[in-house]
């Protein structure tokens, strides 16, 4: 083969299921005193590069398990970031630190020789760009977002984006990243479940504009320069989260975006959101949140709504209105259920029978693996819905909606879909569309309108009417909940608000991990066609995925406290982690002949269902989890309740078709 031909056949192949499943400890690399808090890899992937506790950086060679170069940075606390500069002959190295400084060494001569100190809180996170090669950026706790050029001031940064502007003093800016195939786009996680993308193309642009403009010096009240252009930002939110959030910070969990990165092609984004899960967005085919407290506003003519384009109010059999929405009349449109082939009959009732034992995660995961082959069959992903409201995992009801309103945009007449997302809204607190979804259903299914389970739907809904009457006032005069202020200094400014109405949904959520106890948390993509998904996790564990499916395919024990950085070798099925242990440790596909891999997680839904319970205990739970002790009292569902549904609902919703 030619080098070129055996360069992009290893690059396809390299990371496969087999591999996967045979994925194990290769070495432990020993040279920190302190926590390893972050991973780097060079270009061609023949060094790596770590920063620790100890204030070290060291750079290995991981493919002959040897210790390079070791040296102290000049840093005064934790290292959180290290990244190789683009085009340097990896001679440069960038490192961001808990002491609010990034230095820049020069690893031929083991000497620090840029040291910033521009920022007035930790600095969380470098970002560098291939086609940038004297540029970075760093975020940090201050809620800035600086950029550097080496080729200029030496001494100093200047203020790409400040998100103080936008959400008040208390904002703290956690990670970035840039696109790897257009460099101008850079995404943004910080404090919240919001997380932005930026071109700062337009940025630029725009401050150039101002500085010569003759008039720019000179403002009046109404005429407002704005820090940033119209179309410099875009924000993604998992749709179910605003509406979430005074729940959380009533029980003091913390929404924060741990990491963000983008997919080797750069048309999807990738967030691990602390306190909360892991979530994938799609960057092409973007799609609305699946709310309906938005403005009126924005539900005008042509705007994509419930994930697809509508023209003239109607978007997949359903009208959507300010206040709710009502189902689409008649029963015309239907289409028609093409039968399943054998093979995928055979997992869809191996999903239905796992859902009669109550094996609500097989049966998630085996209708996924179904659905991923038949996209287009509404049973599927009403069977799914079913699942999801069963096992009632954080955001397992908003996915069920999502399903369900999938089902009845290619079934109009799917009459167990209509119901259970009548049941997900009143869950997911959206109490009036929920009647109003209810009575839709009652009018379009007439023969199942004084059913039990319609009747202690109702009953709930009414009651809970009942019990909200008291502050709806408040809640006309506050507009939406999902984008209110909670306190001054963290006050929201109008032009966040306007982003923030116009944020998009994700496209996959991954679950099984936990990520409460650390804000350096990574998720990554895994293979060069990004076929799986890896993520650390609080109970010491890595949890891998696939991509397209969102199944759980392998979980491995990475450290003996927690597992944060997990960084893919650019071109081999190699992966380096390291966590709360002063090691770094390097995992590859072990031979057929090794039958014992003692870091395998054999129980991965034990696992998933433990960090389920873990992100929904209060701190000193958490702290009493992390010390040993057992927690009781914890239902394997997670918060919400326990596994049982009110047996009241009858039989629209407790079986799989």
């Amino acid at each position: 083969l030619q080098e070129r031909g055996a360069l992009g056949f290893e690059r396809h192949y390299h990371v496969t299921d087999p591999f996967i499943r045979r994925l194990g400890l290769e070495a432990e690399l020993q040279g920190h005193s302190g926590c390893v808090n972050c991973l780097e890899w060079n270009e061609k992937g023949d060094l790596l590069a770590s920063g620790s506790d100890d204030q070290h950086t060291i750079v290995w060679d991981p493919l002959h398990h040897k210790k390079l170069l070791s040296m102290h940075t000049g840093h005064t606390a934790n290292i959180f970031s290290v990244k190789f500069l683009p085009h340097s002959g990896d001679r440069i190295l960038i490192t961001g630190a808990a002491d609010s400084k990034v230095h820049v060494h020069d690893l031929t001569v083991k000497e620090t020789v840029h040291m910033f100190g521009d920022h007035t809180n930790r600095v969380k996170r470098i970002a560098t760009a291939p086609m940038w090669p004297n540029t970075f950026w760093s975020a940090a706790e201050d809620g800035l977002i600086r950029q550097y050029d080496l080729r200029e001031n030496s001494k100093r940064s200047e203020v790409l984006i400040d998100l103080t502007e936008y959400c008040g003093q208390l904002v703290e800016a956690k990670c970035l990243t840039v696109n790897p195939q257009d460099n101008n786009y850079l995404a943004v996680g910080a404090s919240g479940p919001f997380v932005r993308l930026y071109d700062i193309r337009m940025i630029h642009n725009h401050r150039k504009s101002m500085k010569q403009s003759p008039s720019a010096g000179v403002h009046t009240f109404c005429d407002r320069q704005k820090p940033l252009p119209d179309g410099a930002a875009q924000y993604y939110v998992a749709g179910h989260l605003p509406v979430k959030l005074p729940d959380y910070n009533n029980r003091l969990r913390v929404l924060v975006a741990t990491y963000v990165t983008f997919s080797p092609d750069g048309t999807e984004l990738l967030v691990n959101m602390g306190g909360e899960q892991v979530y994938l967005f799609d960057l092409t085919y973007k799609q609305r949140p699946y709310t309906f407290l938005l403005p009126k506003k924005c539900h005008t003519s042509g705007e994509v709504q419930n994930g697809k384009t509508s023209t003239n109010g109607v978007s997949n059999g359903i009208h959507l209105h300010s206040n709710g929405f009502r189902l689409a009349e008649g029963r015309a449109h239907v289409s028609p259920q093409v039968e399943l082939p054998p093979y995928l009959e055979r997992i869809k009732q191996q999903a239905n029978e796992a859902f009669a034992c109550q094996l609500w995660t097989q049966a998630i995961q085996l209708y996924s693996k179904a659905v991923q082959k038949a996209p287009n069959n509404a049973m599927l992903y009403g069977n799914r819905a079913a699942a999801y409201m069963k096992r009632k995992w954080d955001g397992d009801h908003y996915d069920a909606l999502r399903d369900c309103l999938k089902a009845i945009s290619l079934n109009p007449c799917h009459l167990k879909a209509h119901f259970r997302l009548a049941r997900c809204l009143f869950e997911l607190k959206y109490v009036a569309e929920a009647l109003e979804c209810l009575d839709d259903f009652k009018g379009k299914f007439p023969e199942q309108a004084h059913s039990s389970a319609c009747d202690a739907l109702d009953r709930d809904i009414n009651a809970a009417l009942f019990s909200k009457s008291d502050n709806a006032e408040d809640k006309k005069g506050g507009g939406p909940i999902r984008l209110r202020a909670t306190g001054r200094k963290d006050s929201i400014s109008e032009d966040e608000m306007v982003l923030r109405e116009r944020s998009y949904d994700y496209k996959f959520r991954y679950c099984g991990h936990c990520n409460t106890t650390t804000d350096i948390k990574e998720a990554n993509f895994f293979g060069s066609n990004a076929q799986y998904i890896v993520s650390g996790s609080d109970d010491g564990s890595f949890f891998i995925w696939e991509k397209e499916t969102t199944n759980l395919v392998r979980v491995l024990q990475g450290d003996e406290s927690i597992v944060n950085c997990l960084q893919p070798h650019p071109s081999y099925c190699f992966l380096a982690t390291s966590g709360i242990d002063p090691v770094v440790r390097l995992w590859n596909p072990r031979p057929e002949s090794e039958t014992l891999n003692g870091r395998v997680v054999v129980d991965m839904e034990g696992a998933s269902q433990a960090n389920q319970r873990r992100m929904n205990a209060d701190p000193l739970e958490v702290m009493l989890l992390n010390m040993g002790y057992r927690i009781t009292g914890l239902t394997s569902a997670g918060a919400g309740g326990s596994d049982d549904e009110d047996s009241s609902e009858g039989q629209v919703q407790c079986r799989p078709s």
